[in-house]
């Protein structure tokens, strides 16, 4: 379906355009309108009780080209048990459910999925996807919170087949979820060698170990509160006639 969508975008080019194009740079334009088309996949990292489970959370996330992980509430990060994949992703913080839902909405143009065995959930098998999508999984013991499922667009479930658990964990339950999406949304396979699959050169690391970085224009905000509460201070003082050096 994204290929023949990617034929029905090149159609809309003007032919003189298209065939002024060199080969290479032909090539590189259809590459573009490509990976514009390509549905990208989010995941959600809220009430997540155990903490090595995050980093497995992450682990999955590299391996099935999540673009972000989004990490709500604390911005500290336990990424025990993700090998290093922490490297390979983008995470972003944001402190509250309604403020990750308006982020994967408005920016990011995301349908979110909560995932969850209950009434009206489609099973994974069906790939109900449409476009840019966002996942959330629920908490290990007590599955999606009513705050969780107010975030929801639409949910999920996993079909099983066996009569021994009533449920997967959760770092299981996301690895097969973030699995169904990348078949769906044709992201490529990666290269293999040997028995494993080739791992990228790490990035370089930004800001402290095992905390979720923070967005350049958080920095900004951060710094410009403190210089007006720097500037407040020295304005109480001038005007109280207090000498703190009395």
């Amino acid at each position: 379906p994204h290929e023949q969508a990617v034929l029905l975008e090149v159609d809309t080019v003007k032919a003189d355009l298209f065939l002024s194009l060199a080969p290479g740079a032909m090539a590189r334009f259809a590459d573009a309108i490509r990976s514009c088309l390509v549905p990208r996949c989010f995941l959600i990292a809220h009430s997540i009780a155990k903490k090595h489970n995050l980093g497995t959370l992450v682990r999955s996330a590299t391996a099935f080209n999540v673009e972000q992980v989004c990490v709500v509430g604390n911005r500290q990060l336990n990424t025990f048990g993700s090998h290093g994949a922490e490297a390979h992703v983008s995470m972003k913080h944001l402190k509250s459910l309604s403020e990750v839902r308006s982020y994967l909405k408005n920016e990011k143009g995301c349908e979110i999925i909560g995932v969850e065995i209950m009434d009206g959930a489609r099973p994974i098998t069906e790939h109900p996807f449409k476009g840019n999508t966002a996942f959330i999984m629920g908490n290990e013991g007590s599955g999606l919170s009513k705050q969780q499922e107010a975030i929801c667009d639409s949910f999920v479930y996993i079909p099983q087949y066996g009569a021994g658990t009533a449920s997967l964990n959760v770092t299981v339950a996301a690895s097969i979820i973030l699995q169904h999406f990348a078949v769906w949304a044709g992201y490529q396979e990666n290269a293999r060698e040997g028995v494993k699959y080739v791992v990228a050169e790490r990035p370089q690391r930004k800001g402290p170990r095992d905390q979720c970085p923070r967005d350049p224009e958080e920095v900004v905000e951060e710094r410009r509160m403190q210089r007006e509460g720097g500037a407040m201070r020295e304005e109480w003082i001038e005007s109280s006639g207090v000498d703190l050096f009395d």
